[in-house]
């Protein structure tokens, strides 16, 4: 049977410094992250993210949720907005994030 579920996905641009984003997002950022409420797994790729058009990002968080409600409600948890805060400390090329729900296809 088919469970739905939530995704929000974090697209960071490519760094200027990829060894200072790597070491800060792996000490400090992921660690923050990791505490949102209601966060069912929490994965990034491994290795390079190819594009098959535009500009790939350098690294993309998937981080999966029961539904969109528990996103919105893990975003502006104390731990959400901590998370958030600590954007602009590491992710200074930017960063997107989308919000989906997905089902079997």
């Amino acid at each position: 049977m088919w469970e739905p579920m939530a995704q929000l996905l974090v697209l960071y641009n490519p760094p200027a410094d990829p060894a200072v984003f790597d070491a800060y997002y792996q000490q400090t950022h992921a660690p923050l992250a990791k505490t949102l409420p209601g966060l069912r797994s929490y994965t990034i790729n491994e290795g390079p993210v190819q594009a098959l058009a535009g500009t790939a990002p350098y690294l993309v968080a998937t981080l999966i949720f029961d539904s969109i409600a528990d996103v919105q409600a893990a975003l502006v948890s104390p731990e959400g907005q901590a998370t958030a805060g600590d954007l602009p400390n590491f992710a200074l090329a930017g960063v997107t994030l989308l919000m989906l729900e997905t089902k079997a296809a």
